[in-house]
């Protein structure tokens, strides 16, 4: 079954809420329009009531059975307690008036409806970049517990064969504690989308074949996450190929449960993700989802300001499959 035909049956009936803070742009209207009309999310739209008119009306999109806030007019005492339930999250690090400022803002607003568990989950992106989607994230809703960043995967596909790779989007550099905590957050991520994770911890290493500061990381990274999650199928350091190759695996690393059979990646920095991922779209033929942000408590996506309406529609319903784990 094609992966986002999988993810909408599972989702479907789910009645989850996802908040568009963009709801002014025509991309995130259509795309709204059709996940309402399948029967996938409940939308809510955020923007000023006259431009989500006038951008309905041009491409004649029928609004009637999607949910618009405009935040200038939200009642006030709804707004009085977002206001309160931000102070009090902030603890003391923000005011009331920069509390009273953030929510004039769309994002921080779409935020506080996840918060307030008003909304499961939040996608934004198409006309923000990604640090104002993710900063109101991480300042109001945070990483969860377990998780001391965010970090982003992709789902690599070509035709049955699927898998994760990460950090792919996110950390530029990690330890060995944020490699572990990312290896446990992308097998979460990978059965969202009907993984069985087996993870492997890359390396240009294969248990010990090679002596260096970088190898050391990831094999504390490996001890670390088995300590976290004592039974998750997971094992490193690996090159690739013992990761993925089953004859390479027997003469390489012959013990290892994990070793050529692996199909959840985990890159020791960002550089090696990013080129790792790439090389596997472009050379392998492969179609790369994401990136998607793990590590939140609660499901926050960002678009790219280069999305289709198509990108905006299946980013959503990846983030209502990913608020059906929470």
């Amino acid at each position: 079954m094609e992966l986002f035909e999988q993810l909408a049956n599972k989702i479907k009936g789910q009645n989850k809420t996802l908040v568009f803070p963009e709801g002014e742009d025509a991309r995130i209207q259509g795309a709204a329009i059709r996940l309402a009309a399948d029967g996938l999310v409940k939308p809510i739209l955020l923007g000023k009531q006259s431009l989500i008119d006038a951008t309905a009306e041009k491409h004649q999109f029928d609004l009637s059975n999607i949910t618009v806030i405009d935040p200038a007019s939200y009642p006030e005492d709804k707004l009085n307690d977002m206001i309160h339930e931000l102070i009090e999250r902030r603890h003391g690090k923000t005011d009331t008036a920069t509390a009273k400022k953030w929510v004039t803002d769309v994002n921080y607003f779409g935020t506080m409806l996840v918060y307030m568990n008003l909304a499961d989950g939040m996608v934004s992106g198409a006309t923000h970049p990604t640090g104002d989607t993710v900063r109101p994230a991480l300042q109001i809703i945070k990483t969860a517990p377990g998780s001391s960043r965010i970090s982003g995967a992709f789902v690599m596909q070509r035709d049955d064969d699927r898998y994760i790779f990460a950090d792919a989007a996110i950390n530029i550099d990690i330890d060995a504690q944020t490699m572990a905590e990312i290896a446990i957050q992308s097998a979460k991520t990978a059965k969202v989308f009907g993984i069985d994770p087996k993870v492997a911890m890359l390396s240009f290493s294969t248990k010990g074949s090679a002596k260096a500061t970088q190898v050391d990381k990831v094999s504390e990274a490996t001890k670390i996450a088995k300590e976290l999650e004592p039974s998750l199928a997971l094992d490193g350091e690996l090159q690739f190929d013992a990761a993925f190759v089953p004859e390479v695996a027997k003469s390489k690393a012959p013990d290892s449960e994990i070793a050529g059979q692996a199909n959840v990646f985990i890159f020791p920095d960002l550089q090696s993700g990013n080129i790792g991922y790439k090389i596997a779209q472009r050379l392998g033929g492969f179609e790369a989802v994401g990136p998607i942000l793990q590590g939140l408590a609660k499901p926050v996506s960002d678009l790219s300001r280069g999305a289709n309406e198509e990108d905006v529609y299946k980013v959503a319903i990846i983030t209502a499959a990913q608020a059906l784990e929470n």
